[in-house]
């Protein structure tokens, strides 16, 4: 497996401050991110490693070439997570855009990081045909290369099952507003992915019920999540 290497850690401290990782895989430089907050948080995902709710110590986005073609993904990012460090369960995620171009944004302790790829892009409601492969013009526009928008939120607080659900559709929300404001004709990729990583309840800390976009951190992981998108998309999103 090939070693990941982070260069020194620079900069204010962050709750969501991810590494930045090199590797080299098939002859290409290859990048990813990730976050070690280590115990304490609890995760919804819909990544391909870890999905789901459960306790997670770290969150890898690796970045994977174009074409790819393994068939065994959570086992690759489980084989990189472990090659860069990761101990316990974790949230692994991939895409082929260059993740070394992310965006991230806090607001009132929310806090997202955001990497967007673009280029095969269409809405979640097209015709049948897209999932049939005859791919009219409504489905996606752009060039063949695969795309991915995947998100990281982190919430310093806890949140109950309900409103981590809750929380992953706020910030799907904010995503297909900061596509829509930068210009793009579409609600996302067909590979999107998004974690939400919220405080394990302790006792006697609250645990909030709602993370609508009206919730009160709900409201603040919108916000982060819209300019995260926002600032990862400018790079890629005419390419």
């Amino acid at each position: 497996m090939p070693a990941l290497l982070p260069p020194p850690r620079t900069g204010t401290a962050r709750l969501l401050d991810p590494e930045h990782l090199t590797r080299v895989e098939d002859g290409e430089r290859l990048h990813a991110l990730l976050w070690r907050p280590g115990p304490g948080w609890r995760m919804v995902s819909s990544a391909v490693l870890g999905g789901g709710i459960a306790e997670g110590a770290w969150v890898l986005n690796a970045q994977v070439a174009h074409g790819y073609r393994r068939t065994d993904p959570a086992r690759h990012l489980a084989g990189l997570a472990r090659a860069a460090g990761a101990r316990g369960p974790g949230v692994g995620l991939m895409t082929a855009a260059d993740v070394s171009a992310h965006g991230r944004a806090r607001d009132g302790g929310a806090e997202a990081v955001a990497t967007a790829g673009v280029s095969v892009r269409g809405w979640a409601a097209a015709p049948q045909e897209c999932a049939t492969g005859a791919a009219p013009p409504q489905c996606t526009t752009g060039p063949v290369p695969p795309g991915t928008v995947n998100i990281v939120v982190a919430l310093p607080v806890a949140l109950s099952d309900a409103a981590l659900v809750n929380a992953v559709m706020t910030a799907t929300e904010a995503k297909v507003q900061a596509l829509l404001d930068a210009g793009l004709d579409c609600s996302g990729t067909p590979t999107d992915a998004v974690c939400v990583a919220a405080r394990a309840p302790r006792e006697g800390a609250d645990v909030h019920a709602f993370a609508g976009p009206r919730s009160e951190w709900g409201a603040r992981l919108a916000r982060a999540v819209h300019r995260a998108v926002r600032a990862a998309l400018p790079a890629v999103a005419h390419s």
